[in-house]
């Protein structure tokens, strides 16, 4: 599966993304972002040119967590017109997958922290105003923010 062919909305471009939901005993894994956009989010990142979603997926788990993707079931593909990137970017289309893995954690240098976190503890960074608005979007879809 390739990227779709979309057109630009009022003429400005958009970006495909992925995402990661890791899920771990209950806990979600999540990192604290140390650029913009930034807040507690899930692995994320943007499509490189020619990659496919799911090359782009394992990349970007990879390099933000050092976790393997062994499986990845997809869970939402959604056009976001609202979804503000740090390369001014103003819609993403999503890819957003559930995810099976294997390895041990390790943060990276776009991180300022990486951990496990319940739905409790997700709900708390919400009312806290934490959560990167694209990810508060996805829990909530997921039923993990009510």
């Amino acid at each position: 599966m390739g990227k779709p062919k979309l057109k630009k909305i009022n003429n400005e471009p958009i970006h495909y993304s992925v995402g990661a939901v890791i899920e771990k005993d209950g806990n979600y894994l999540l990192i604290d972002r140390k650029n913009p956009p930034y807040g507690f989010a899930g692995i994320a990142g943007h499509i490189d040119e020619g990659e496919k979603p799911i090359e782009a997926l394992k990349r970007e788990v990879f390099e933000e967590s050092q976790l393997k993707v062994k499986n990845q079931e997809l869970l939402f593909e959604e056009e976001l017109d609202w979804n503000y990137c740090s390369k001014g970017i103003n819609t993403h289309y999503w890819y957003l997958y559930d995810c099976t893995w294997k390895g041990k954690v390790k943060k990276n240098n776009e991180a300022k922290s990486i951990g496990w976190y319940s739905k409790e503890e997700i709900q708390e960074l919400n009312r806290g105003n934490k959560l990167e608005e694209v990810w508060k979007y996805w829990f909530e879809k997921l039923g993990i923010l009510k």
